[in-house]
């Protein structure tokens, strides 16, 4: 049975969306990756991960080895961390981007949180997420000292869904990489992101 009008137009809306939003972030990855707005060494800026059109964006703080090493944003533990915890809460995956808000270690923090935002930023208009999840007190800080016109400041008060635009939600947790680290931190972290799962199955598939 074929489309109705009406469903295979929407298709094809979300088609040409799609596709403009993979070509925004391929351009906006290659940016990244020759940026040398920083004085940094040789290890490349590491590039947000995920669906170019996804509900949810995470934003942690700053690149650790193993993504580095790969020059992509949440490879290895901390991922792996979202993933299981995405697995339990039932979300899926696929709805999911992940960036970090400095793309370098190799840098001078001051410097980084100076010059990567405007990056996270072009993230946030081509994802246009419903729901940004902010990781840490320090992702938190940067994020609201360059928020745009129409962000709301978020409060730190991890679990807590915030307004942060009249279409998208904010939810604070702890740092992720931190929390690997320490079990009541981990603990901590999965108390407040588990509110993740409810805001997830009580969005509307629209």
């Amino acid at each position: 049975m074929k489309d109705s009008p009406p469903l295979a137009e929407a298709n094809e809306i979300y088609r040409r969306l799609e596709e403009r939003a993979i070509a925004e972030s391929n351009d906006l990855n290659h940016r990244v990756v020759q940026c040398r707005r920083c004085k940094h060494g040789d290890f490349l800026p590491t590039v947000g991960s995920g669906h170019p059109m996804a509900d949810i964006l995470l934003i942690k703080h700053q690149p650790r080895y193993l993504e580095v090493s790969e020059s992509v944003a949440f490879f290895g533990r901390a991922g792996s961390a979202v993933m299981k915890s995405m697995d339990r809460l039932g979300v899926n995956p696929l709805v999911v981007y992940g960036t970090n808000i400095v793309k370098c270690a190799d840098v001078e923090l001051a410097e980084g949180e100076k010059n990567c935002p405007l990056y996270m930023l072009e993230e946030f208009h081509i994802t246009q997420p419903r729901i940004v999840v902010v990781m840490g007190e320090e992702t938190l800080t940067v994020f609201n000292r360059n928020r745009v016109a129409g962000m709301k400041e978020i409060a730190w008060a991890p679990g807590e869904l915030q307004e942060l635009t009249p279409f998208c939600k904010a939810l604070v947790t702890l740092d992720i990489d931190g929390a690997l680290d320490e079990e009541q931190a981990k603990a901590e972290f999965w108390k407040a992101f588990r509110n993740l799962g409810e805001w997830f199955r009580d969005e509307p598939p629209y």
